[in-house]
């Protein structure tokens, strides 16, 4: 069963420019996105700086407002609800940062950041039983109740996150958000918030849209994944597939970027034009493949037919007119 699923996504921002502030263009962060979570299950976003993975976890929990598509959260469609409407559902979906810092809020303390999460799960709590919760979410995420009293810049960026995930499961959701949410944090950190988010997982039977640019993180946590460049979805796909058998020229582009210890493997980009060079090109090509002008498999038909996401093999989509 999906508990999400969501159908040809769309988010323009406004280009305004001149005396006037007149709108000249419009950057397509999410164009046409579309995937589907199952519960239990974790679906990666995966894609380079700028391909629209935070915009697009920002319209899954409604904090900005899609300029069309559907979100459809246990088969309820969400996309058209006002904030009142959804504050009932909120519940269900949270959001885990990139920034912990930037997320939680300097004035409270840790017992208080966590406390304002259970505000939205509903039902009345005593003094003593919300004390006793805000332990155990604590012991939960690691970390023991000595840090109540704590303010966000006493404690460490690996712990300032273990604090947003217990923030974000005082909420008792069925769904995370995951924004880049380990990122920031050292190579050993990480380890142990990937390991920690996984434990939690398989305890309370989360589902996780997890978004990241590392296909390390990717490939470790994830069932599906989707490929995103530039609004749009490359390639989609069961893990295995999109690491074991790459069908789209991005999505191998970045599996060769990948630092593999003693690997000789092929830099494709290098066949390709840079990111620069293909900057200056996107816009009249913009119809076409976003990826055309740094494609280093491009043919003729790439300058003339629009690709669409299609069903290659059962469960494996690209969007690539050369893939049969």
């Amino acid at each position: 069963m999906n508990i999400l699923e969501v159908r040809s996504l769309k988010k323009y921002f406004p280009v305004k420019r001149g005396l006037f502030y007149k709108t000249v263009d419009f950057v397509k962060a999410v164009d046409g996105v579309s995937f589907s979570l199952e519960k239990g299950k974790t679906v990666g976003i995966v894609g380079e700086s700028g391909s629209g993975k935070t915009t697009l976890a920002r319209l899954v929990v409604k904090l900005i407002e899609a300029d069309s598509g559907e979100i459809m959260l246990e088969e309820k469609g969400i996309s058209g609800l006002t904030e009142t409407q959804f504050r009932r559902l909120r519940n269900k979906i949270q959001i885990v940062f990139q920034d912990p810092f930037g997320s939680l809020d300097p004035r409270f303390t840790v017992e208080g950041i966590i406390k304002e999460g259970m505000s939205l799960s509903g039902g009345k709590r005593t003094v003593k039983n919300m004390r006793r919760r805000v332990t155990e979410l604590l012991s939960m995420v690691g970390l023991t109740g000595d840090f109540l009293g704590r303010f966000p810049h006493e404690l460490s960026g690996g712990q300032r996150q273990r604090i947003s995930i217990a923030r974000a499961l005082a909420a008792e959701p069925e769904i995370i958000v995951l924004d880049e949410p380990v990122s920031s944090l050292d190579l050993s950190v990480q380890a142990q918030v990937i390991n920690l988010l996984l434990d939690l997982q398989q305890k309370l039977n989360l589902s996780y849209v997890f978004i990241a640019h590392d296909l390390r993180v990717i490939r470790h946590v994830s069932d599906e994944v989707c490929v995103m460049y530039k609004g749009k979805v490359m390639e989609r796909a069961a893990s295995f597939d999109i690491f074991e058998n790459p069908l789209h020229p991005y999505t191998r582009l970045l599996l060769s970027s990948v630092p593999i210890l003693g690997s000789q493997r092929e830099k494709l980009l290098s066949r390709g034009e840079t990111k620069a060079k293909a900057e200056a090109k996107a816009k009249a090509e913009e119809k076409l493949c976003r990826f055309l002008p740094r494609c280093p498999d491009k043919e003729k038909i790439c300058e003339e037919v629009e690709p669409k996401l299609k069903e290659i093999s059962p469960g494996h989509f690209a969007a690539c007119v050369r893939i049969k």
